[in-house]
Parts: C-alpha cells; sequence; structure tokens
C-alpha cells in the first residue's frame, strides 16, 4: 500500500535520506523511528509528494507520490509533525473548510472524533493550545475514514489521557484493515499500536524488527544505592552489567528477561535506595540493532 523504493534526497547541506527503501502492507502498521534530524520527516515529505526527492520512487495505492497526488489526498489522512493552520480561522471553520475540500458530506465521524478528543472548535486557533492543536489535526486527518494514515509524532502535546485514547483510536483502525505508518518516540505507543518498526539513523535505514523482537531486545536499567560499596561488584560476578559506580551508587542494566534474577541478587544484599531509569525507544533500537545486526 506503502512503497519507497530506494529515495535518497540531499540538502545543501550534505544532510538529507540515503537510499531509503521500505513498503507498507494493507492493514499493518509500521513504526518509523529515529531521533530528531534522522530523516523521518523528509521520508514523509517525499513520500506525500511535497518533496521531490533526487531519486528513487514512493507510491501510495498504487500511485506515483509525486505525479498523482491530488487523486491520493482522497483516500489519505496526514498528521505534520509541525502543525501549520491557516491565520484567522476558527477550529470550526477550518473543519469546515477541510470538508469541503475533501466533498465530505457525513460529518457524524468528525462529531464522533470532536468528542473523543474533547476539543471545543469554537474558538481561534491562534488561541489554541499546542494540545488543542494536535487534536485539531487529529479530528482532520481521520475525520474523512481514509484507507492510508501517515503520522508524525501525531501524540505530541497529548496529555496522558488524550494519548491512550489516540492508541485506542489506532487499534481500531488497524483492526478495520487501514494502512499506518507512525513516526513516534514513545515506546509503549508503538509497542501497543505497530507489527513492525524500522529505525533511520543520519539518513539511513539501519535495522527492522518486529514489535515482540524489539521488546525482547529491551533493557532495563537500575540506580542502586548500597550500604556496601563492594556489593555492585559482587553483582557484577553474577553477570549483571554494572557501570557508573560512584561511591556506593551504581547503574545496573538488566535484560528484560532476567528481572527476576536480579531482584533475587539484590534480597541478600544491603539497599538504601532503588531507582528504575527507562531507557529510551532510540536506545532500545540501537541495542537490538547492535545485537543482532541490520535486517
Amino acid at each position: 500500500m506503502i512503497e519507497v523504493r530506494k529515495v535518497t534526497m540531499v540538502y545543501p547541506s550534505g544532510k538529507g535520506i540515503f537510499d531509503v527503501d521500505f513498503t507498507v502492507k494493507r492493514g499493518e502498521v509500521l513504526g518509523y523511528l529515529g531521533p530528531n534530524g534522522a530523516g523521518k520527516t523528509t521520508t514523509i515529505r517525499c513520500m506525500l509528494g511535497f518533496t521531490r526527492p533526487d531519486a528513487g520512487t514512493c507510491s501510495i495505492g498504487g500511485l506515483d507520490s509525486v505525479a498523482r497526488a491530488p487523486e491520493i489526498q482522497k483516500f489519505l489522512g496526514y498528521i505534520p509533525g509541525e502543525i501549520a493552520f491557516l491565520d484567522g480561522m476558527t477550529g470550526s471553520e477550518f473543519l469546515k473548510f477541510m470538508g469541503k475540500m475533501r466533498h465530505i458530506r457525513d460529518f457524524s465521524r468528525q462529531k464522533e472524533l470532536i468528542e473523543r478528543f474533547e476539543l471545543d472548535p469554537r474558538r481561534e486557533i491562534k488561541k489554541f493550545s499546542k494540545g488543542m492543536k494536535q487534536k485539531l489535526g487529529i479530528v482532520t486527518a481521520f475525520m474523512h475514514d481514509p484507507d492510508v494514515l501517515i503520522l508524525d509524532e501525531p501524540t505530541s502535546g497529548l496529555d496522558p489521557l488524550m494519548q491512550n485514547r489516540f492508541v485506542d483510536l489506532i487499534l481500531e483502525q488497524k483492526k478495520a484493515g487501514k494502512t499506518i505508518l507512525m513516526s513516534s518516540h514513545m515506546f509503549e505507543e508503538v509497542e501497543r499500536t505497530c507489527d513492525e518498526v524500522i529505525i533511520i539513523k543520519d539518513g539511513r535505514l539501519v535495522a527492522k524488527s518486529d514489535v515482540g523482537a524489539l521488546k525482547d531486545a529491551q533493557r532495563k536499567a537500575y540506580v542502586v544505592k548500597f550500604r556496601d560499596a563492594g556489593d555492585a561488584q559482587r553483582l557484577a560476578a553474577q553477570g549483571f552489567e554494572v557501570d557508573e559506580v560512584s561511591g556506593h551508587a551504581a547503574r545496573i542494566t538488566v535484560k528484560g528477561d532476567e528481572v527476576s534474577r536480579f531482584v533475587r541478587a539484590l534480597s541478600p544484599l544491603g539497599i538504601e535506595s532503588l531507582e528504575s531509569k527507562a531507557q529510551t525507544l532510540e536506545e532500545i533500537f540501537l541495542n537490538y540493532y547492535a545485537t543482532e545486526g541490520p535486517a
């Protein structure tokens, strides 16, 4: 349903994307991951026909993204990473404008989305908070029931409750057979919604994995303060990864399947404090890449 074939797009600075190649099947949710500046948005702009790549091609629904862009827009929903709206409009006026562009006659879907995300669209958009603008972007992207969705950091600015509602919406769309590409920094969001994930780094794809394998590669870090400084080395002797030792404190990294063994190893030791450190999505994926190698 989405095809990106050997796409290269280089900016005057020398940065860009290089030989990016992947597909998204009908009914699949693909997580497109990477640090800021890695090339995610550039890829998406090429996919949507906003930018003509220097080499390679992109297509959506079998249509060339540059030559057939107007046709693609009829069955596509898009949330940009940086949402910009027309000046001087209220949210209601903007939704009405977009509805006319898409020739929407039944607005029941729009109304349901407005209620789900608790959006009051009557105010001027320029007075909206970041979260309100994100909600308006979500309603706009989903209100015409598109077959393909391209979502660039779609939950940016949303509170945890609204993030959960968005995840539920994605799961509903997935069940309905929609094709979704989603860029995100949130591991839980990706874990709950995506079938496969790919990571881009410095403009190049470095790995691809199904979500289950990525989850298995997740490692948990704990900062432990011991009463006896020698206890850190006792844990290291049991095969745990111990680093950043400072006095009686140590950072200990544990694989996902070793948490129970780690807890048992701690029980006979004198522990003053224990703090869990979340591993970032990039760290999780790059750890998987370093262990498994590129796809």
